[in-house]
């Protein structure tokens, strides 16, 4: 099984690069036996630009394309700027083919300056995933400066992880009690005197 994890920090070193290690510790410690290739985006920038304008991927480029698309289960991190996913994390998935990433478990992880811009996360990129079809884990971790060492990030990691472990199908989800379904017509009726 593999595990492809694309991070687009800009700098050295990145918290989103951090952040996309802990996801991935987490995961593999749940599932020991998969493989995982890290994609650094910021190593591919000019690849991704020629790729726009000219249509073809370079051999680093192509590489990366096909980690992406050949594994099992994606963690994609982004820091973000103005309010949404960075340039080079949407131009990088811009060159994957659309139909690429079609039911492919994804967990989608976000950094940023301030708490803020932790909706990002559900107005950006999940809905460009949700175009993509790929399947979203539900919950989505970000990490403002201030959650570096605090209560709770730990706790969204390895929740996020065990529900890419669960979509890969290494991990069994824990699952809401089903209720028995009555049907509204019958609910109605039990109303009545």
């Amino acid at each position: 099984m593999k595990l492809a994890v694309v991070s687009a920090g800009l700098s050295l070193p990145s918290s989103t690069r951090l952040l996309a290690d802990r996801l991935t510790s987490a995961l593999v410690e749940r599932a020991p036996e998969v493989e995982v290739e890290v994609i650094e985006l910021r190593d591919l920038a000019v690849d991704i630009a020629n790729n726009l304008v000219t249509g073809f991927p370079a051999t680093r480029l192509r590489a990366a394309i096909d980690a992406v698309t050949e594994a099992d289960g994606l963690i994609a991190v982004s820091p973000i700027f103005t309010a949404s996913y960075s340039g080079l994390f949407k131009s990088f998935f811009d060159v994957i083919d659309n139909d690429a990433l079609v039911g492919k478990p994804v967990l989608i992880a976000a950094t940023g300056g301030t708490a803020r811009h932790s909706l990002a996360l559900e107005h950006a990129l999940r809905p460009m995933f949700a175009y993509l079809r790929a399947v979203v884990a539900p919950t989505a971790v970000y990490a403002a400066s201030e959650d570096w060492g605090a209560e709770g990030l730990s706790e969204r990691i390895e929740r996020a992880a065990a529900e890419l472990a669960g979509l890969m199908g290494k991990e069994q989800p824990v699952r809401a009690r089903e209720d028995e379904v009555v049907p509204f017509e019958q609910q109605l009726a039990a109303l009545r005197p």
